[in-house]
């Protein structure tokens, strides 16, 4: 296998895509400085998985990307690929040619590939194992990695080893097996917490178990006593119910007979009460029958008034009538008179109308307007004259109407006195028993509000009995709850104080320590137990203290050093010591400058609570360390800062200087200071639930005693009650006799204030009437004045249209021509002719009709005439009537008389049943609330069976037993299972189920225990057998690279002796690795003693030996030769050329020693600055390409 081709693009330096072909041998790269030659070496220590950007050479991943120059832009990518030669099937793949591949972008996101398909770095690094190649192998060497073979710390060297060795692979295996144990024992201390706790509960549970079926059987013991005794109960209250049922019966019937007695006494009593009112109806009629006549006498009078006032106003409308008639004469005289001048006229100017045809239009039509505006005051004038006559009519009737109004209201107001008469003595008959009804409700609303006070008081009583039980029962809930938490708390505390005096969680090294804590004084403790954070900072401060939370904080060095002995001594492993004498923490000004930036919450250390001797340890282990809310914050504080602080975030986000970031989620079981928090919560959660759970009993017998007191409030309120309730009966009895008492009076005077409102509405209606009268005559007075002025008005138009009419004319003969004007004066006189013929016909037409009112008027008083002789013999008839109605009214008021002395006897026996009635009432009262007690006792009875059993009445006889027939002796059994029950205690009937739960759980998690650790041996010994397995590889491996390093020491020095030492008192796969060098003529020398020349041919002695005995495909080497003079790069070269046989070598080189070596030369130039070219030189073929 070799490598046979290397692919680079947009790769630092490497703008345009380069591709090395390399063959087997020595292929140099050469170039001047900063052309871009160990970029080549970057680039493939890039693809095969280097996540360190300064290994790089820069400040982040991104920096492997071309940045561009004056003349170029940057690039969005970087892309390197190598491809190897697999036709021996060196690497575990299916492929004669493996192409690795690696891209990364500007925005982060980054990809490999083998073969061009994606992949994991994982599945790049495994497919290297043991090859020499990868970024831990030895492929690829350069100046800084010679530096630090030569002056690292021995264990630092120990990778190179372990690869030369071949058990890289082998650790990796057991790192996997021991990342497999630590979660095995994780799970095994979880599991161990669990089944602690469990324990715990198992013995109290199972004790609970045992008394809650003790309970339950004393349970059904009681039951069964119960329900016998509910049979006796229900039988006992059966036989006094019935009895009550037989008394109520008799006392129901004798109230019935009563009730019976009291109806035909009401009956009669109510008959002779109706007759009195029939009697007074009768009285009353005839008074009204007696004002009835006189008001129909008077009224008769008044109408004899009223058709004489109608006459002598016919008399005034005849006398009217002749009159129109004589000017309607005259009128029709001067209309006569005025057609016969027409006529005429007519006569004289026939002769000359045909020649004045021309301008008869004109003339016609002057003179018909003029002739319109006369007709319409003609008509306006014969309008006004009707409209006035019937004016003149209408006042005679409403003159009529308001005599007869007149006498109307007499009538009312002689009416109106004699009703309001008898609604006062009525009113003075009603106040008595007003009084009796007042003093029977005052009584009665005594007793309702005693009875409402005491419904209120039980009520209440009865509210806070039940506030009192539910709060007997909240107490008990919380007191279970209380008790079920404080268990719990206890259990979880121990469990986490086992756990902490264990110190799982720890490294074996620091439990073995703090086990020796009681010897020495001097051993202040763990860190993590030292500090207190704020829950907000656990995971902050935690993860920047990282593997420092393990540090031991001790007095002095002295005890560190005692300690470290005694790790040494025992083969306990390595822990870190933090001595108060010698720690001193370093502080930095930028923490300080950066507190002011967003987000930032503060430096570490001052965010921590510790006692004031821990301050420094404290500041040296977290004053570098800023903590900020969030990683957006930190990324920007970061950048801000160019990446040059520790920063911490609330969540775990770490970034350290350089630019790297890590972060990721907490195992529970690693957060050693939320442990610590944890277990001073739930101390003081015991404390305070113990004190709770105190209080809660000490609540419990104040309210048992509470409850005692209220139920003998309730049963003395219940008593008072029922006496109250018969009170009540008999109030309400006298209540309701007076209210129909008062009812009876209250009809007849709402019939009189019915009346009397009649009699009101009816003087209101005639007033109203009146007042309507007045204002007609009023508006009809107007009507005649208006109607005056406007024929008045009508008049003279007309007069003027007669000068108008005759002005035109002399007009329009003066403007038209003469002809015109005869024709229109003869138009004119034709139709004055044919108006006046009209006027006539009408006159004669009104004439008529007023020759036919006048003899309807002289009829009219003649029948009114008539009327007034009736009426007055109707009033002489009245005056008889009204003598004999006087006679009846005297008799009827006798006979009433004898009728109330009557209805007050009936009212006194009346009186004697109602109270027999109200004693009766009293008795079925007092049975029926016996009845009443006994069925509230049966239904208590069945309820509490129902509530404590669940059972029917019919269910608990199916469960009688004939044994119990003694209630008494039944009542004692009951009272001694129940104080059996009460010695008991507390039961928890749920700790059955709890238990069976609990165990199986139990069962389960002590199999997943038992497997846990058949898996933790398994692993263990996979582990001892890996280790096993290492040492004897790598004890052997080591004598080689022994040997070969002397064999190449000697070679490349020309004598002297190097040797390698492993580092005493550790463990051979852990332990650090020592170069002992000895060139020749000089002595055994250190290291840092030797020169830079020997220092760095030292060190390449060893990879030429590493390489000799475990050769890589092929070795990259990036000017390892620098420090060596001529004769020892010819050395160099040399041996190089030895190492071809099994090795590939690509060298970068300034030396021309180690060029003329090479068997292909690639010179790297920068033609364009910042941008690195390809120029190759094939020395065997003599070819030289660009």
């Amino acid at each position: 296998m070799y490598l046979k081709s290397l692919e680079v693009q947009g790769f630092k330096s490497f703008a345009n895509k380069i591709v090395f072909e390399f063959h087997n041998g020595i292929t140099g790269i050469v170039g001047p400085n900063g052309s871009g030659k160990s970029n080549v070496a970057d680039a493939v220590r890039w693809v095969l998985g280097e996540q360190s950007a300064k290994q790089l050479r820069g400040a982040s991943m991104q920096d492997v990307i071309f940045a561009g120059t004056e003349n170029r832009k940057p690039l969005g990518y970087a892309y390197v690929a190598i491809t190897l030669d697999n036709s021996d099937h060196s690497l575990a793949i299916d492929f004669n040619e493996v192409t690795v591949a690696r891209r990364v972008y500007r925005s982060g996101e980054s990809e490999y590939l083998i073969n061009g398909n994606p992949c994991r770095l994982k599945e790049v690094s495994e497919l290297f194992y043991d090859t020499g190649i990868g970024k831990e192998g030895y492929s690829i060497i350069g100046q800084g990695q010679i530096d630090r073979i030569l002056s690292g710390k021995p264990e630092e060297r120990r990778e190179l080893f372990d690869e030369a060795a071949g058990i890289v692979k082998f650790k990796k295996r057991k790192l996997t097996a021991q990342k497999k144990l630590d979660n095995e024992r994780e799970n095994l201390v979880r599991v161990n917490d669990i089944l602690t706790e469990l324990e715990r509960q198992v013995g109290p549970l199972q004790r609970q178990s045992e008394k809650a079926h003790t309970y339950l059987k004393k349970r059904e013991e009681l039951k069964n006593y119960d329900v016998n005794m509910f049979l006796l109960e229900s039988a006992r209250i059966e036989t006094e119910l019935k009895s009550a049922d037989e008394k109520y019966a008799i006392a129901d019937d004798e109230l019935k007979e009563t009730n019976a007695t009291y109806e035909s006494i009401k009956a009669e009593y109510e008959r002779l009460g109706n007759d009195m009112q029939q009697m007074d109806e009768r009285i009353e009629s005839l008074r009204e029958s007696i004002t009835s006549t006189s008001s129909t006498r008077q009224k008769l009078e008044n109408q004899i008034e009223l058709l004489k006032e109608q006459i002598h106003t016919a008399e005034m409308t005849d006398e009217h009538l002749q009159s129109r008639l004589l000017a309607i004469e005259k009128e029709k005289a001067q209309r006569l008179k005025s057609r016969k001048e027409y006529d005429d006229k007519k006569a004289a100017l026939e002769a000359d109308i045909e020649q004045m045809k021309l301008n008869e239009l004109l003339a016609v039509n002057e003179h018909e307007a003029v002739l319109a505006e006369v007709n319409r005051c003609n008509d306006g004038l014969e309008k006004g004259k009707n409209e006035l006559i019937a004016l003149l009519q209408e006042r005679g009737s409403i003159q009529s109407r308001q005599q007869r109004f007149a006498t109307m209201l007499e009538q009312i107001n002689i009416r109106k006195a004699e009703l309001t008469k008898r609604l006062l003595d009525r009113k003075t008959r009603e106040a008595g028993l007003d009084d009796i009804l007042d003093e029977a409700n005052k009584k009665l609303n005594a007793v309702n509000e005693e009875i409402a006070g005491l419904k209120e008081k039980e009520s209440a009583l009865l509210a806070k009995a039940r506030e009192w039980r539910d709060k007997s029962r909240e107490n008990a809930r919380l007191m279970e709850d209380a008790s079920t938490e404080y268990h719990k708390s206890v259990s979880r505390l121990e469990s986490l104080k086992n756990i902490a005096e264990r110190y799982d969680g720890y490294g074996n090294s620091i439990k073995r320590v703090m086990e020796q804590k009681a010897k020495n004084p001097g051993l202040l403790g763990v860190v993590s137990d030292l500090i207190q954070v704020d829950k907000r900072y656990e995971i902050a401060i935690e993860t920047a203290l990282s593997g420092n939370i393990q540090n031991i904080v001790t007095e002095d060095e002295a005890t560190a050093k005692k300690m470290i002995g005694f790790l040494k001594a025992n083969h306990f492993g390595r822990a870190t010591f933090l001595p108060l004498t010698s720690v001193r923490a370093n502080r930095n000004t930028k923490n300080e400058a950066a507190l002011g930036e967003k987000g930032v919450l503060g430096i570490a250390n001052k965010l921590v609570k510790c006692d004031p001797k821990f301050d420094e340890v404290v500041a040296y282990l977290l004053g570098r360390v800023i903590v900020v809310d969030t990683i957006d914050n930190a990324i920007a504080l970061a950048k801000k800062n160019h990446y040059s602080l520790h920063i911490v975030t609330v969540e775990g986000e770490y970034l350290a200087p350089g630019g790297s970031m890590s972060g990721g989620a907490f195992k529970n079981s690693s957060n050693l200071l939320a442990r610590n928090r944890e277990i001073e919560e739930l101390e003081k959660r015991v404390d305070q639930t113990k004190t709770k759970l105190k209080e809660l009993r000490a609540r419990k017998d104040d309210i048992a005693t509470a409850i005692a007191l209220g139920e003998e409030d309730i049963a003395a309120t219940k008593t008072l009650l029922q006496e109250k309730y018969i009170e009540q009966n008999t109030a309400q009895i006298s209540v309701d006799r007076a209210d129909q008492q008062k009812k009876e009076s209250a009809n007849v005077y709402e019939d009189l204030s019915t009346e009397n409102a009649e009699i009101e509405k009816q003087l209101e209606e005639i007033n109203q009437g009146k007042k309507d009268i007045a204002a007609q005559l009023e508006a009809s007075k107007q009507r005649e004045e208006q109607l005056e002025k406007e024929n008045s008005s009508y008049s003279e138009i007309l007069e003027k249209q007669g000068v108008l009419e005759q002005e035109a004319s002399h007009k329009a003969a003066a403007i038209s021509l003469e002809l015109a004007n005869i024709t229109k004066t003869a138009e004119f006189a034709i139709e004055n002719i044919n108006r006046i013929n009209s006027e006539i016909e009408k006159f004669d037409e009104q004439k008529e009709s007023l020759v036919e009112g006048v003899a309807a008027a002289k009829d009219d008083i003649k029948k009114k005439q008539a009327d007034i002789d009736a009426i007055t013999q109707t009033i002489l008839a009245s005056k008889d009537n009204n003598s004999k109605l006087d006679e009846e009214l005297r008799e009827s008021i006798a006979k009433k008389e004898k009728m109330s002395e009557d209805y007050r006897g009936f009212f006194a026996k009346q009186e004697e049943v109602s109270k027999k009635q109200a004693d009766l009432d009293k008795e079925l009262f007092r049975l029926n609330s016996q009845r009443e007690k006994l069925k509230e006792a049966s239904e208590t009875q069945t309820n509490y069976m129902w509530d404590e059993y669940e059972l029917t009445p019919h269910a608990a006889a199916e469960l009688r037993n004939d044994a119990y027939d003694d209630l008494p002796s039944l009542k004692k059994l009951i009272a001694g299972i129940k104080d059996e029950i009460r010695r008991l205690g507390d039961v928890n009937v749920n700790a059955i189920e709890e238990y069976r739960e609990i165990s199986t759980r139990y069962e389960f998690l002590k199999g997943q225990h038992d497997d846990l650790i058949e898996a933790e041996k398994t692993l263990v010994g996979i582990i001892d057998e890996l280790d096993s397995g290492m040492r004897k590889q790598f004890t052997e491996k080591f004598a080689e690279i022994q040997r070969e390093f002397d064999k190449s020491f000697k070679q490349l020095f020309g004598g002297g002796h190097g040797s390698l030492e492993l580092v005493e008192d550790e463990d051979i796969l852990e332990c650090g690795i020592r170069i002992v060098a000895q060139p020749p003529g000089k002595k055994l020398q250190n290291m840092m003693q030797m020169s830079g020349g020997e220092k760095a041919l030292t060190a390449i002695a060893l990879l030429f030996a590493i390489q000799a005995l475990k050769p890589s495909p092929f070795c990259l080497l990036d000017e390892i030769e620098a420090a060596l003079d001529d004769s020892n790069v010819s050395r160099y070269a040399n041996y190089l050329n030895k190492l071809t046989k099994n090795t590939q070598f690509i060298v970068i080189t300034h030396r021309r020693g180690t060029m003329a070596a090479a068997d292909r030369l690639y010179g790297i130039t920068m033609q364009e600055k910042g941008v690195s070219t390809l120029v190759s030189v094939n020395l065997i073929e003599n070819d030289l390409t660009q």
